[in-house]
Parts: C-alpha cells; sequence; structure tokens
C-alpha cells in the first residue's frame, strides 16, 4: 500500500493506493491532491477571492458566477437543508463568527435566522444572494473534495484506495477496509470498527471543536433549525455512496439525535450514533 498525505481543507488529507506501480501511483497521487486543492480554493472561507468569499461579499440581491463544483456543492447543501427541514444549514457562518470558530473583520453579519433563505441557483452557473447571510460550506465541501480525489485516482487507472480527509472517507476495490471509530468520552481511544468496501463513511463529533467560556459552550457544529451549537457527547458516522452527503447528512443525526431520520433513507444512507 502506498501512501501520500498533504494538508488542505483544515485538515491534514491522507491518500491510500494499493494496486499500482510506483509511476502510476506518483502521477495518479498528484492528479488527486490537484482535486483536493481545487475545492480548497474554490471553497474556502478564508479565501476573500475564493467562490464562497465572492458570494459572502457580494450585496443581497446580486448574481454570483460561481465555478461548476461549487455550483454542485451548493446544489447538495440546498437539497440536504430541504430534506432536513433546516436540521443542515451552510448559512451558520456568522454563528461559527460569533464564537470564534471562523475569523471576520468586516461589518458585523446579520443575526442568524433559522431556515431563512439566502441563496437561489439559476441552473446556468449562477447563484443569486437573497440575504445578507455568510455561508460556510465546511460541512460538506470536504466530503465532496474526497469524491473529486477518488474520480480522479479511477480516472488514473487506479482500482484500490482509499481517500480520508480528517475522518471524511471513501474506499474503492475488491478489498475491504476496517476503519476505526473514536470513543467521544475519551477521543483517544477507539469505540467501534467497521469495514468498509466502496462505500463513504463520515464522522462529525464536537470533541475536538468545544469550547467553553463565561459566556457559554459552543462547538463547530450547529443546530440549523435553532442556530445553538451541538455540545452532546456523542459521536454520528454516516455511510453512503458519496461522501459529500455523508459530510452533510452526520449534521443532520447529530442535530436530530436519530440514526434512523427520514433524511437518510432519501439518499440511501445509513448512521451510527457513538
Amino acid at each position: 500500500m502506498k501512501r501520500r498525505a498533504q494538508p488542505w481543507l483544515g485538515t491534514l488529507v491522507k491518500i491510500s493506493i494499493g494496486d499500482a506501480d510506483d509511476v502510476l501511483a506518483a502521477a495518479a497521487f498528484s492528479a488527486a491532491f490537484q482535486q483536493v486543492e481545487l475545492v480548497h480554493r474554490l471553497m474556502s472561507f478564508h479565501a476573500a477571492d475564493s467562490d464562497l468569499g465572492r458570494i459572502n461579499r457580494a450585496p443581497a440581491g446580486s448574481m454570483v458566477d460561481i465555478d461548476p463544483h461549487t455550483y454542485t456543492v451548493l446544489q447538495a447543501a440546498m437539497q440536504v437543508t430541504a430534506a432536513s427541514a433546516g436540521l443542515f444549514d451552510p448559512r451558520v457562518a456568522g454563528r461559527l463568527v460569533e464564537w470564534d470558530m471562523l475569523p471576520h473583520s468586516g461589518p458585523a453579519l446579520p443575526a442568524y435566522q433559522p431556515q431563512r433563505a439566502a441563496f437561489s441557483l439559476n441552473g446556468e452557473g449562477q447563484l443569486q444572494k437573497l440575504s445578507a447571510d455568510w455561508l460556510d460550506l465546511g460541512g460538506i465541501a470536504k466530503g465532496y473534495a474526497v469524491d473529486l480525489a477518488i474520480l480522479s485516482l479511477q480516472q488514473s487507472g487506479v482500482r484500490q484506495a482509499c481517500v480520508n480527509a480528517g475522518g471524511d472517507l471513501r474506499v474503492i476495490g475488491d478489498s475491504p477496509c476496517e476503519i476505526l471509530l473514536r470513543d467521544p468520552a475519551s477521543p483517544d481511544n477507539m469505540a467501534y470498527k467497521l469495514s468498509l468496501q466502496n462505500q463513504a463513511l463520515a464522522t462529525s463529533a464536537s470533541y475536538f471543536s468545544l469550547r467553553r467560556t463565561e459566556q457559554g459552550s459552543y462547538s463547530a457544529l450547529v443546530n440549523g433549525q435553532t442556530g445553538e451549537p451541538m455540545l452532546d457527547a456523542v459521536s454520528v458516522s454516516v455511510t453512503a455512496e458519496s461522501c459529500m452527503l455523508a459530510d452533510a447528512l452526520t449534521k443532520v443525526v447529530m442535530a436530530s439525535g436519530d440514526a434512523k431520520h427520514p433524511c437518510l433513507a432519501q439518499f440511501g444512507a445509513h448512521a451510527l450514533i457513538i
């Protein structure tokens, strides 16, 4: 098994290839990491010139041209938001800025109003901004980057591989891959083992982002229906064909506490709560 890792998307992206010679593997690694870099560049909250940065800084009512990849992710985000009645919502950037989970040096963001429409897509590669809300795609774009990396590996001729972006991962090939899940009560220890084959898995938990201050307790996970932080000492893992959908659906299960939420069946996914 050949392995490479690079820092992207606020985490360490690891790619493992099991069936390629050195020449093929080198080219496949390079092409796959280029896809991860592309998602990072297009959907970074921190970069003012990213698609997401331009959307957030555009005035309400304006039209913004966006890359097809960004369009795909926003379209999927809208689908999960609608299917979950707003439990997943990409408009949570304002809350994360308020809790110092994301940086912001510009004018004050509007108060978060759950389930307010922030944008629409016109089917022609453009987004119309409907409100002043800022978006954060951290809850779905990482999974999409994993999907693009896997597609790139397949196009390079790789048949057995795993791409893991900080716990959002996808496996292809005939050989199952053993995955260990952390114990949310003791994150340095593993609590569960599962076998994954030709499938994606995403995990969300608050144990690494949990912050307690005099003003209250916060995490990087936000309940889209209420705007409140998700603080329960649990982890949620979702399996699906697409890592992008698995990534977003972990927030739905985390917010609802329901491992059989109807949203999962709609997307052919399954959940595990630890």
